[in-house]
């Protein structure tokens, strides 16, 4: 039996994905057009956590030209070395004032012992979400994102998410585009796989933008 704290496998996604399409017949309709999303993992640690930060509210290209900058300055990227960049430089890089600030909130609480992220890795999900909405500029989105991609838990939906919203209003034919509440909602008929259906949606949405010209939000 494939438990919740357990990380998400190729074989287990695979599984996840036949138990979905038989679900639900758009989700059997994508999968069969576009063929199966990626797992899309990234390492658990202070690095993901920080280029997370960075993707709220700003599109996907946006974050990853900013992160990348960060990597070829910062080398290696760790909470130590990352607290040595001033305003001047994290601004130069890119950084917002408000990332700024959240930046170095996670990277103080990782030094000072606050936030031990390996700890963390085998935690159960409530504990990990109350530990991480701690520091200061990491909220529910934040969270389900490392959830979802660093620990590659099977069962988390990020509800806040903009992409997950307009692809679901396109597969679904709604007239108005669903709200955090509503889009939750509707993935509770997807448990215990909504980590997999958002990555049906995510596919779904990014095989749209590619075609479209529209700008990449996630993941």
């Amino acid at each position: 039996m494939f438990t919740n704290s357990e990380s998400l496998t190729q074989e287990s996604l695979a599984r996840g994905l036949m138990v979905l399409a038989s679900r639900d017949s758009d989700f059997a309709q994508i999968l069969e057009t576009l063929g199966p999303p990626p797992l899309w993992e990234r390492k658990a640690g202070f690095s993901t956590l920080l280029r997370i930060i960075l993707e709220q509210q700003v599109s996907l290209a946006a974050a990853r030209a900013v992160f990348d900058r960060l990597c070829g300055v910062v080398v290696p990227l760790t909470p130590e070395n990352f607290l040595t960049l001033d305003d001047v430089q994290l601004k130069t890089i890119g950084f917002s004032r408000q990332k700024t600030v959240y930046g170095r909130a996670l990277a103080i609480a990782i030094i000072s012992g606050q936030l031990d992220l390996t700890t963390l890795e085998t935690m159960d999900e409530t504990v990990i979400r109350t530990e991480l909405k701690r520091i200061k500029g990491i909220g529910d989105w934040t969270v389900d994102i490392y959830l979802l991609m660093a620990l590659q838990r099977p069962d988390v939906f990020p509800k806040g998410d903009l992409a997950l919203a307009i692809a679901l209003q396109k597969i679904k034919g709604l007239v108005l585009r669903p709200t955090p509440e509503e889009l939750e909602a509707i993935a509770e008929s997807w448990r215990p796989w909504r980590a997999v259906a958002a990555r049906i949606l995510w596919h779904y949405y990014l095989s749209n933008s590619n075609r479209k010209g529209f700008k990449k939000s996630t993941p």
